[in-house]
């Protein structure tokens, strides 16, 4: 007999139900959100499974990964088409949700998402990061060209070493100001030299 199951995936604990072909409950059951614990309920309940559905979200890729390298049917689904059918349900809750993915599943009513490998996802987490130190690089440069603007200190337009040389030498007679603005410009060139790294 075929076997469908339904994932509710939260960070501690991921919530299963398995149901057969006509949508019939056969197992329910919480287990860690871990791929070798959900791998085992599922193979210990539901030997025949032919497909496993579990919601886009922030660990779907990493338990996707994991559980096909295990040799499990399991297929992503938009959890915007899940939640269309999902809200009809009378109690929300991880384990209605779990029961509601796996009927989703049986039935066909499902929109699969391509899962990115591991290393796409790499690759945009650097670029993200790269793009971040750039934001904060810049947001330092406008917090001090706005501390010193206030007392009529114009850096104007200075770019690489000239923004660091043009403001310490507007502050370098006023130690009030350099107080304030000496960290930013240390910080920055922090900022800048995490930048550069290849």
């Amino acid at each position: 007999m075929e076997h469908y199951v339904g994932l509710d995936v939260s960070l501690k604990l991921t919530a299963i139900c398995i149901v057969d072909r006509t949508g019939k409950i056969q197992r329910e059951g919480m287990v860690h959100s871990d791929p070798e614990a959900i791998a085992a309920f599922i193979k210990s309940n539901a030997p025949h499974v032919a497909r496993i559905g579990l919601e886009t979200g922030a660990t779907s890729t990493w338990l996707w990964t994991e559980l096909n390298k295990m040799g499990l049917p399991v297929i992503c689904i938009d959890a915007r088409h899940a939640k269309a059918a999902l809200k009809m349900q009378i109690n929300k809750s991880d384990r209605n949700d779990a029961v509601g993915i796996a009927r989703i599943i049986q039935c066909g009513w499902y929109k699969e998402v391509r899962v990115k490998d591991l290393d796409s996802h790499a690759v945009k987490a650097l670029l993200v990061s790269r793009a971040l130190l750039v934001k904060i690089k810049r947001d330092l440069e406008n917090q001090i060209r706005g501390l010193l603007k206030n007392l009529g200190l114009v850096i104007g337009p200075a770019k690489m070493n000239a923004f660091a040389l043009r403001a310490a030498e507007l502050i370098e007679n006023r130690p009030e100001l350099a107080v304030a603005v000496t960290p930013l410009l240390t910080a920055r060139v922090a900022i800048e030299q995490q930048i550069a790294r290849p």
